[in-house]
């Protein structure tokens, strides 16, 4: 229960949606605080590619885990939980209500319920899991899971080697699905979280996504890969728009190929996202030109 009035208000949707524009205009509002809840946005090598808040948003309102860690530091849910819930204790000295966005599904859970303490596994299995992943890549975790594990497998980010590591390393380790044992009781929270989701007409959607490619595109996303190549074995660069150009600059596929990749993957991506959100009903839904309805709904709710 919520007994001190605070509030971690969550903006939540598909890639693309217009998350961070909303949580801007909310938080300037509000005069408070932003939490990305971005797991690709923590890196500070990387900004194109993860459609990180720019310089101007960024001086709008102060942002906390955009760009704090590098691609080579280990990093992962448990750790987020920890240093997020450190950061609200400070930031609810002074504010009633913070604002956490993105479209880490995993992440914003964490910290509005916690996340299981799983066993560590045995250092060969992890071994044993690793190799299995670099010598037959990450379509052959894919299949382990979906076999082992088929409700988690329709809402993990599949193309995050990480997490199917982890989740197969549960599994073989205790026995039990990974998706029975995570997330099985809410922890307490000294705070209330209040869940917007934001959402378009599939076309709608589809189209903001591929006009994002285009203009990463003319920012310099080929470049900013290009750059990255000496770390591309790295699991921070294995995501959408980093793998699809590191095609390219193998001369597997042409640029324009990679685009279309890039699109159809992040199309896919955000459908995901999407499924993972709306398994449940905690979100209020609207549409990102909604502003003052989610507003006057905050309003309302955070009293």
């Amino acid at each position: 229960m919520n007994n001190s009035g605070k509030y971690l208000v969550v903006i939540a949707g598909p890639t693309a949606v217009g998350k961070t524009d909303i949580a801007i205009q909310l938080a300037k509002k509000w005069k408070t605080e932003i939490i990305s809840a971005d797991s690709r946005q923590f890196y500070s090598e990387i900004s194109i590619g993860t459609a990180k808040p720019n310089h101007d948003q960024l001086t709008q309102v102060k942002h906390h885990f955009v760009g704090q860690l590098s691609i080579f530091d280990y990093f992962n849910v448990s750790k987020y939980e920890k240093e997020v819930l450190e950061l609200l204790d400070k930031l609810f000295m002074d504010h009633d209500l913070v604002f956490m966005v993105g479209g880490s599904g995993l992440y914003l859970d964490a910290v509005c319920h916690g996340i299981d303490d799983f066993p560590d596994p045995e250092p060969e299995l992890r071994e044993y899991l690793k190799s299995i992943y670099q010598e037959k890549g990450v379509e052959k975790l894919q299949e382990m899971l979906l076999i082992i594990d088929p409700k988690y497998y329709a809402t993990v980010d599949i193309q995050n080697p990480n997490r199917l590591l982890r989740a197969l390393e549960v599994c073989h380790t205790t026995g039990k699905k990974f998706s029975e044992l995570r997330l099985n009781s809410s922890k307490i929270r000294n705070f209330k979280c209040v869940k917007i989701g934001l959402n378009l007409s599939r076309p709608e959607l589809f189209s903001r996504i591929e006009s994002r490619v285009d203009v990463m595109i003319k920012q310099g996303l080929v470049g900013e890969v290009e750059n990255m190549l000496p770390c591309r074995h790295l699991n921070s660069l294995n995501t959408v728009g980093y793998k699809e150009i590191f095609d390219f600059l193998d001369s597997k596929i042409t640029l324009e190929q990679a685009i279309i990749k890039i699109k159809t993957n992040t199309r896919r991506y955000a459908k995901r996202q999407l499924t993972w959100f709306k398994r449940t009903d905690d979100y209020s839904w609207f549409e990102p030109t909604q502003l003052n309805e989610i507003a006057n709904y905050l309003a309302v709710v955070c009293k």
